[in-house]
């Protein structure tokens, strides 16, 4: 269940941030983002950038979270390509020579660990692959045959959709996907919500009470689950009700906040009364499988409430609530 805290830029030494749906949407900065981040290192909170896409290098990761007047340098940011090389490196050593199926930003990370890149079918210790828009598909029949064949085999993520300009858009998972069922083997996954880029963060960024900062449950928050760190769950991305209500338990995360906003916040927790939940003036109940809010109060407290009513159903029954007909508040800072 949610837990209670005070502000979370004081409980916590670090904040671990994803990207997109967090920091900004696409192009553009998700409002208030870059001054609710300078707040929270003004509260003494460090802060580092993690993204499960392996094709752009940090640097132009941090170029672009400038332009959004997001203060952050090229050692603020991680990405699961660097992951990747660090699971590749511990394993083989510096000067392995690694097949590589992906872009600029797979390229960067493994002669970063002092790695060598080589085209899919030349002499390797393993294979990486990661997302890049001009992977061939000949080279993707030779990297899953390879694999097939006892190639060792490392992801840099699993996600299935990316953001694009022109929509929402078969993301490496894809293809990791369909290398899989070729061939019978699973990678070792460095991105999110496997741990190996989680634990890079901190060993590169530093802190000893981190927290994670996401938008995704069944990435960001299980990713935190899965090392043991607190997180927390902004709205400003792909969560919505239907997700929320339906979260599993490795996928619910300690705290709920609308945006950025929320890590200079104290966070409160609803408190069962009876089978109801309530939480600064709203109240939640779950009857005959439906669930209900009434009452009046902040967004972010109606989103705790819910979570809290919905979660607690499903542990007891099995069941995801219906959540028909529940429309969230609007919140006048965030237009939502």
């Amino acid at each position: 269940m949610l837990t209670p805290s005070p502000p979370l830029s004081e409980a916590y030494d670090l904040a671990m941030l994803d990207l997109d749906g967090v920091v900004y949407v696409g192009p553009e900065a998700v409002p208030g983002a870059a001054g609710h981040l300078e707040t929270a290192r003004a509260a003494g909170m460090r802060t580092a950038f993690i993204t499960n896409n392996a094709s752009r290098p940090p640097q132009q990761v941090a170029d672009h979270l400038a332009d959004l007047g997001v203060t952050a340098s090229v050692d603020d940011v991680v990405t699961s390509a660097q992951a990747a090389a660090a699971v590749l490196e511990e394993r083989l050593g510096a000067g392995a020579r690694i097949a590589m199926l992906g872009g600029a930003g797979l390229d960067e990370a493994l002669r970063e660990r002092g790695l060598v890149p080589v085209e899919v079918g030349d002499d390797a210790a393993a294979l990486v692959s990661g997302y890049g828009p001009d992977v061939r598909w000949s080279a993707i029949m030779r990297a899953a045959v390879l694999v097939r064949d006892g190639l060792w085999w490392v992801a840099s993520n699993t996600d299935r959709t990316i953001p694009t300009p022109f929509g929402v858009a078969p993301g490496h998972g894809v293809l990791v996907d369909t290398v899989q069922r070729f061939s019978g083997v699973e990678p070792v996954v460095a991105g999110k919500p496997a741990r190996p880029l989680l634990d890079e963060t901190i060993r590169r960024v530093g802190g000893e009470h981190p927290l994670m900062v996401g938008d995704r449950l069944d990435t960001d928050i299980e990713g935190a689950r899965t090392v043991g760190i607190d997180s927390l769950l902004v709205l400003t991305g792909v969560t919505g009700v239907a997700e929320l209500v339906a979260a599993r338990a490795e996928e619910r995360p300690t705290y709920i906040g609308l945006d950025l906003r929320a890590l200079t916040e104290a966070q409160p927790a609803p408190e069962a009364d009876g089978d109801d939940w309530t939480l600064g003036g709203w109240r939640s109940t779950v009857a005959d499988g439906a669930l209900t809010v009434d009452g009046d109060g902040s967004a972010a407290d109606w989103w705790r409430v819910v979570a809290a009513a919905a979660w607690a159903w499903r542990d007891a029954t099995g069941d995801v609530v219906d959540h028909d007909g529940l429309v969230p508040p609007s919140d006048p800072a965030t237009d939502r």
